[in-house]
């Protein structure tokens, strides 16, 4: 490996024209090998050079990070991974679902079985994002939950969204199907309640401070604002990149409602810790063990049905899905090695590990994807880290 290949991959999508990102910070490791490069701007007036410590809003490479925070109470024995929710989150304990997924949402029946702590870490507990965005019982994610791009601003706590939550009506029974997104975010709330404690405090506790990941969290506090990147959208007409969130702005303040889903700020050397947390089988570079290697192989392996895979593929291009990010099964691009797991951001990031390879392979821009389809960008990293 060489920084002009990562150099050359990275500034080949950073810029100012249609599609072009302002800036972008990659890293590849392989083994003791790691390669990083920092190319562009942290805006588009592009007086900030972006830089290795740049800070970015991470979106839902934050899955993972809260999936093994999960397991985390497993091996504490607060959580068992087929004991139902409604311990923890009683507003779960009678949960309804729509008759058929494009029924209305009050032609409901009762929940065949509880939802367990798996159901919720494989995506399979009735909750979240489809193939289509238009079935009645997916509206609701939308309006009631504001489901999707996080607005910090405009949440509400974790008591009243779970409240929210409980006059939702599931689209699937239990572990029938995989759905995208809210089971995250009810991972989340999960955390708080079982160890007693807001899941800042429990993340920070027991993931962020033995790993070293000094700058996560769920906002950015006013000393590091200088080094805290804005957010893009790319414009529909032009493809031009129009701001979203300025460095002062959402991720400013604690929010109300912490997204397990996808609400932490995080820069690439800090998720490579958590890389790295993940590759050595759940031991701290100090050598702490903060979780057994048989919950990682848990978490980094493929928990889906063959159907289950294919009715996921606007998501996951048909690849399976452990804890909190996907997991590819078969080789049908060139980016795709078996047992990569990992996931992306609809702000423009995305994160992977291969345990048979010792890789890691981090990207992180401030441009937001426009769809589950993963930009040129991502899939050129996903090459050149794959080694093709």
């Amino acid at each position: 490996m060489n920084g002009t290949g990562l150099r050359d991959v990275l500034e080949a999508h950073v810029g100012k024209g249609p599609g072009a990102a302002p800036g972008a910070v990659g890293l590849v490791a392989r083994g003791d090998r790691v390669e990083v490069c920092a190319v562009g701007s942290a805006d588009t007036d592009g007086s900030a050079p972006m830089a290795r410590d740049s800070l970015f809003r991470i979106a839902s490479i934050t899955k993972p990070i809260v999936a093994a925070a999960v397991l985390m109470l497993v091996e504490d024995g607060r959580l068992g991974l087929d004991d139902p929710v409604a311990p923890w989150l009683p507003e779960l304990a009678a949960p309804r679902v729509v008759r058929t997924p494009s029924a209305p949402v009050d032609d409901v029946v009762p929940a065949a079985r509880p939802i367990t702590v798996e159901d919720l870490l494989t995506f399979r507990a009735g909750y979240g994002f489809p193939s289509d965005f238009a079935l009645p019982a997916v509206r609701p994610l939308f309006d009631e939950l504001r489901q999707g791009a996080p607005e910090p601003e405009h949440e509400r706590g974790p008591d009243a969204w779970m409240a929210a939550l409980a006059r939702v009506p599931l689209l699937h029974q239990p572990g029938e199907a995989w759905l995208y997104n809210t089971c995250s975010d009810i991972q989340g709330v999960l955390i708080a309640r079982a160890a007693g404690r807001p899941l800042p405090e429990f993340l920070a506790e027991r993931i962020f401070a033995p790993l070293g990941m000094t700058d996560t969290g769920f906002h950015v506090p006013p000393a590091a604002l200088d080094r805290f990147t804005s957010s893009y959208r790319p414009d529909p007409q032009d493809g031009t990149a129009r701001l979203v969130d300025a460095a002062d702005g959402r991720w400013s303040r604690a929010p109300a409602f912490p997204s397990g889903a996808g609400g932490l700020v995080s820069t690439v050397d800090d998720w490579y810790a958590f890389a790295r947390f993940l590759l050595a089988r759940g031991t701290a570079d100090d050598g702490r063990r903060l979780l057994s290697a048989e919950s990682v192989a848990r978490m980094t392996t493929d928990h889906l049905t063959p159907a289950q895979r294919a009715a996921s593929a606007l998501f996951t291009e048909g690849q399976g899905w452990g804890y909190g990010g996907s997991v590819d099964v078969a080789r049908t691009a060139p980016w795709n090695v078996l047992g990569r797991y990992g996931w992306v951001g609809g702000t423009g990031t995305t994160a992977h590990v291969t345990p048979a390879t010792g890789t890691a392979a981090i990207l992180l821009t401030q441009l937001q994807m426009t769809g589950p389809t993963p930009p040129a960008s991502m899939r050129d990293f996903w090459t050149y880290a794959a080694g093709v």
